[in-house]
């Protein structure tokens, strides 16, 4: 994608941390799965030096997944696809392969 829109390095099946570059910022996310009921991915976002922003948002599509954490001074949202249904929710082994995370700078 273009536009300065970066997709997040998302390995799949597995539960993670990783840093990543948001427009001048560099961020700390941790990615797990929850397994109760029908299972989500959660996300937790930190700083560059690791202090904890944000913990356990859960990846859904449709929304600015960053949208009412904008006081934070996130340069941008982050949003779920999916190749399949556009309310899929990303399962455990499809996040990364058929659903993928963006970020999209404002």
């Amino acid at each position: 994608m273009s536009n300065g829109i970066v997709e997040l390095k998302i390995v799949p099946s597995t539960a993670q941390r990783f840093v990543q570059d948001l427009g001048p910022k560099t961020y700390n996310f941790r990615l797990t799965w929850n397994d109760a009921g029908v299972g989500t991915w959660n996300l937790d976002i930190g700083d560059e030096n690791q202090n904890l922003l944000v913990a356990g948002i859960p990846l859904v599509t449709g929304v600015d997944l960053l949208g009412q954490y904008r006081h934070l001074g996130f340069p941008g949202g982050l949003v779920v696809t999916s190749d399949a249904d556009t309310g899929d929710i990303p399962t455990f082994d499809g996040l990364g392969v058929t659903s993928r995370v963006f970020f999209v700078p404002d």
